[in-house]
């Protein structure tokens, strides 16, 4: 790292300390012990301001409107938040995604905040692993300088996602309304192409963490199990979206999924392992830090979350 990078680093991490002061409380949001040595925190990277239809459009309105009002949820709005999994276990430092960075939106890319007011060095991040390749996930990867967050890092990301989103086609048949999203990603995943490493399905990235196929939010969309002894957590990233209508109703359509069969398909089959073999998951959107249990009740599932 040169001196101007390191100097234009020293402003932001100043600016974010001021800007963290009396926030602490919503710094960590979650966080859980696996096995003797390992931890896994949620840091949040703040949170996204979405139209409700955006997510709910397609999904039948009544039984909607039933659903969202036995939850309490407010059907004006739809703000989930951002949180990003750390996990250390005194060898290797993971983040899961990397938050959307200061070009997406402004209620989001609070994570160079978060990791340094908790005291830990973006250089000192050894592993990122992306789910996928949205920008509330991705675009992190740039600081307000275009100079890499965290570049002693290597970058760690599915084969077919990569596939996708490097194709030049992409941005053509994604959708006028999510061209941004193709051009964005391409932009950073150039800027780490030196730095990343290749994975598929099943294969064991790090030890203990694996790659678990979850296409259909995004094509090549990954979750990760990682388990220690007897323990195990489900790192699911958006594959389930919302702590309500993904759990009771994982067979509904999600506008925000980029192929919603498949999406809501992929739904059934995570819940219907978690619950069976009574995981703790993460959500990357998810209440409350993201972390928790899924319980099966008859058909439906119910996200328990965890106490902060």
């Amino acid at each position: 790292m040169d001196g101007n990078t390191f100097s234009r680093r020293t402003f932001l991490y100043s600016a974010a300390c001021l800007g963290m002061l009396g926030t602490q409380s919503r710094i960590v949001r979650a966080e859980l012990q696996l096995g003797s040595s390992a931890r896994i925190s949620t840091v949040s990277d703040g949170y996204l301001s979405l139209p409700p239809e955006m997510v709910f459009g397609s999904m039948p309105k009544e039984e909607l409107e039933q659903l969202l009002n036995r939850n309490r949820v407010d059907a004006t709005k739809y703000e989930p938040e951002c949180n990003v999994a750390l996990y250390r276990d005194g060898k290797n430092t993971v983040l899961f995604d990397v938050g959307a960075g200061p070009d997406f939106m402004p209620t989001s890319g609070k994570l160079l905040e978060t990791v340094e007011t908790i005291g830990l060095s973006p250089e000192d991040v050894s592993h990122v692993v992306f789910t996928h390749a949205h920008p509330d996930h991705i675009w992190g990867i740039l600081d307000d300088f275009d100079d890499l967050l965290f570049p002693n890092a290597t970058h760690h990301f599915g084969r077919k996602e990569w596939d996708y989103w490097w194709n030049p086609s992409t941005v053509d048949s994604i959708g006028e309304d999510r061209a941004a999203f193709a051009v964005g990603a391409k932009r950073r995943m150039a800027e780490i192409e030196d730095q990343v490493a290749f994975f598929d399905d099943g294969q064991e990235i790090l030890p203990d963490i694996a790659a678990r196929a979850s296409f259909g939010h995004t094509p090549g969309h990954m979750a990760f199990e990682i388990r220690s002894g007897s323990e195990s957590v489900m790192i699911v990233g958006d594959a389930l979206g919302n702590p309500h209508v993904a759990f009771e109703r994982p067979d509904w359509h999600s506008g925000t999924d980029q192929d919603p069969q498949t999406a809501a398909a992929t739904r059934s089959l995570l819940l219907d392992q978690i619950s069976r073999e009574q995981m703790k998951i993460i959500g990357f959107h998810l209440p409350n830090g993201g972390i928790g249990r899924v319980e099966k009740t008859g058909s439906a599932y119910k996200f328990i979350g965890e106490p902060t």
